[in-house]
């Protein structure tokens, strides 16, 4: 047999495999786990390709396979795509995958404990509780001795006399199998019809992509439900991908409820048993059902029918550090390369998924209303130029008149407002000076609760001053602007009687606080929620009638070319919390540009007005979808650098008709976390192969130590 070489690929910033010569007593093969010497160390690598060895040079040998599954041909291509499309490192896009390298080996096994029938040992208090009280069985130890009030030693001495047999358990347990054939909720005649195109695009067994347009509060869950009992019958895997990971946590007893077990889960709060767990329940083919945030996308699936990509227009799924994707264009590839099928779940599509269903590319699944008599909310706009709030406030009367006539009717209300803490500015009115984060331009914001002033962007908090850092004026310090704090501050003069409380990633306290929170108002034990866009996303309030929106005007600036979008996406979404029982719903939204084209088409409840007038926008600047765009960051430590590589990158880019190159321009936030940073901004035509260029361009481009160039294609933030 002829010597053979492998190409392995570790999981660092390189952007090939390394040769290595396989050992005789060793098969291997594509995706492949080995260790195999990097200097003086081994490293864990992928197997990428195996072939007869066609060098001369001596290579060193593999030293180790571990002994699990490979990962899939199917993944190894789609981190192959990943790097090609999104300009990143082949080995960094690799490391996405091997994210619970723990999962590799075997689970531990611990001692686990059952009783033996019939018992035939002497009885004590304690060991008839151990009985009573500690099971289920098979059990560990501590754990039966909490459920039974007694110490671990009653156990293991319990099992030492033969009333309890010892048998070693894997830790980590394999998850429940989901049943597609428990029965869903009732579905309305327009559901079964988009149910069942879903159900036909799985039943294929080919690519295919689907958007599924339903208004908020038309079921879409539901409907998507049983596009994934379909897949799972036929014995494969689905992956729903939600956009936070509160959703994630919140929405595991919905999914219990119609497959009849627990999903496995994956996201970046879970800790590294679980991780582990998931990990090798999904390489295995053993986890039918996942349910996770963007990064699941890159978990190993062998068998993968469908994945749904819930709220397929939230900007959470772009991944903003590290290798820069979507998760929603990314979703489209994972399955094309697994013949499966995607559904992209919106009440708000995304323009490019909308144009692509509109010129055929995708499915267009359409569910125009509420099912039953349950209607869509009245939208109305409050001109803030004609009812301006009292001096101080940032609740205009028309705001307030409308909350009271909601609870007095006993029903609940929701403030909005997508800014985090008391106050986004703290400023000195003795000399000025607004206070930043260190080595950061971005403005700390007041958290009044916590009594800090914190950096969004870096997360440097400190305890709010007392005197001012530059001149150091006492007292001088004072809060501008609105933040949820202030708002809800506000609403309790407003209401002094209503039972007020705060929902934003700062104040939630971890997902058990979300869900505990979430169940109070879901059984009207809140009659006013404030909250930030977290309270946007997949929640339903059956008592919750009226929706204020403080300011919605707040993601229109800031020269963002999607700005018009991501608004009537969101006050949509947020005004769609109301009336989802049979009481009316109705939202009011308080602007200073009441002519702005998305808030006039929100109250006017056209959608078609707005879309028609924000693609013809597109169509003339050529915006995505009929152009394409990609973001350049050049970040250093000294700012003279930094703007000279900005324009030395520029002046190599390569000459090609249909692209225009923008910048370098100082972005809003100018240096973060001690680094200045230049923004580049590239636009070309559709028939560019942008990922293409933007790889030839940095090719010709090398850095100094300590300098960075970051490429971001199809860049959704301009910060």
């Amino acid at each position: 047999m002829p010597a053979q070489n492998a190409q392995v690929l570790f999981p660092v910033h390189v952007d090939t495999p390394f040769d290595y010569e396989v050992p005789f007593d060793m098969v291997v093969k594509p995706g492949d786990f080995v260790f195999a010497p990097i200097g003086q160390h081994y490293k864990l690598g992928v197997v990428w390709n195996v072939g007869a060895a066609e060098t001369d040079r001596e290579l060193k040998p593999i030293a180790e396979k571990k002994p699990t599954q490979a990962l899939p041909k199917a993944v190894l291509n789609f981190v192959s795509w990943t790097a090609k499309y999104n300009c990143a490192s082949l080995g960094m896009a690799l490391r996405m995958v091997l994210s619970a390298r723990k999962a590799l080996d075997p689970s531990p096994i611990v001692t686990h404990y059952s009783p033996i029938s019939p018992i035939n040992v002497k009885m004590t208090p304690a060991r008839s509780r151990v009985i009573e009280f500690g099971g289920p069985f098979p059990e560990r130890a501590s754990v039966i001795a909490e459920r039974a009030g007694v110490s671990t030693g009653v156990v293991r001495g319990f099992a030492d006399a033969g009333g309890l047999i010892a048998q070693g358990l894997p830790v980590d347990q394999p998850y429940g199998e989901p049943d597609p054939n428990i029965a869903g909720l009732e579905l309305s005649p327009g559901q079964l019809d988009a149910a069942a195109s879903l159900i036909k695009s799985v039943q294929t067994g080919d690519f295919s992509v689907s958007l599924l347009d339903g208004v908020t509060g038309s079921g879409k869950t539901e409907v998507y439900f049983e596009a994934a009992a379909e897949a799972l019958r036929q014995g494969g895997q689905v992956l729903i991908l939600v956009p936070e990971i509160a959703l994630t946590q919140a929405g595991m007893k919905r999914f219990k409820a119609r497959f009849g077990a627990a999903p496995a889960p994956w996201h970046s709060a879970l800790g590294e048993a679980e991780r582990r767990r998931t990990w090798r329940e999904v390489i295995n083919g053993r986890a039918k059902l996942v349910v996770g945030a963007r990064s699941a996308l890159y978990l190993p699936f062998p068998n993968l029918r469908l994945i749904v990509v819930d709220e397929e227009h939230d900007t959470s799924y772009k991944q903003e550090e590290g290798v820069i994707y979507n998760a929603r264009d990314m979703s489209v590839v994972r399955a094309k390369l697994s013949r499966a099928s995607v559904v992209l779940a919106s009440a708000t599509p995304s323009l490019e998924s909308l144009v692509n269903a509109r010129t055929g590319r995708y499915a267009h699944v359409v569910l125009p209303e509420r099912p039953g008599s349950v209607t869509l909310p009245e939208i109305d706009l409050i001109d803030l130029k004609d009812d301006p709030p009292e001096r101080g406030d940032f609740i205009s009367a028309p705001l307030i008149e409308a909350t009271k006539n909601v609870l007095s009717r006993g029903e609940q209300a929701m403030l909005y407002l997508n800014r985090r803490g008391y106050a986004p500015l703290i400023i000195c009115r003795a000399c000025g000076e607004k206070l930043k984060s260190p080595d950061t331009d971005s403005w700390l914001v007041e958290h009044r609760e916590t009594g800090r002033a914190v950096c969004h962007h870096t997360g440097f908090s400190m305890r709010m001053p007392k005197e001012c850092p530059s001149c150091h004026a006492e007292g001088a310090l004072t809060s501008v602007g609105p933040g949820v704090e202030r708002v809800a501050e506000e609403a309790s003069r407003h209401f002094p009687e209503a039972r007020i409380e705060i929902l934003s990633s700062d104040t939630s306290g971890g997902a058990e606080k979300i869900r505990e929170r979430m169940q109070r108002m879901e059984q009207g034990e809140i009659d006013i929620l404030v909250g930030t866009q977290m309270v946007v996303k997949g929640h339903n309030f059956p008592g919750l009638t009226f929706v204020g929106v403080v300011d919605g005007d707040l993601s229109l600036v800031g020269g963002d070319p999607r700005a018009g979008e991501r608004t009537y996406q969101t006050l949509v979404q947020v005004a769609g919390r109301a009336g989802r029982a049979d009481k009316p719903g109705s939202a009011l939204i308080q602007t200073h540009q009441p002519d702005h084209e998305a808030l006039q088409a929100l109250a006017a409840g056209d959608r078609e007005r707005f879309v028609s007038a924000e693609l013809a926008m597109r169509d003339m600047l050529g915006l995505p979808p009929y152009g394409r765009l990609a973001g350049v960051i050049v970040s250093g430590p000294e700012l003279g650098q930094v703007e000279a590589l900005g324009r030395k990158f520029v002046g190599l880019a390569p000459r090609a008709k249909g692209v225009e190159i923008l910048g370098p321009s100082e972005p809003p936030i100018g240096r973060l976390r001690g680094r200045f940073r230049r923004r580049i901004l590239v636009q070309a035509e559709t028939s560019i192969d942008l990922s293409a260029y933007m790889r030839s361009w940095r090719s010709k481009m090398k850095l100094p130590s300590k300098y960075k160039l970051h490429i971001d294609i199809d860049p959704q933030s301009f910060m």
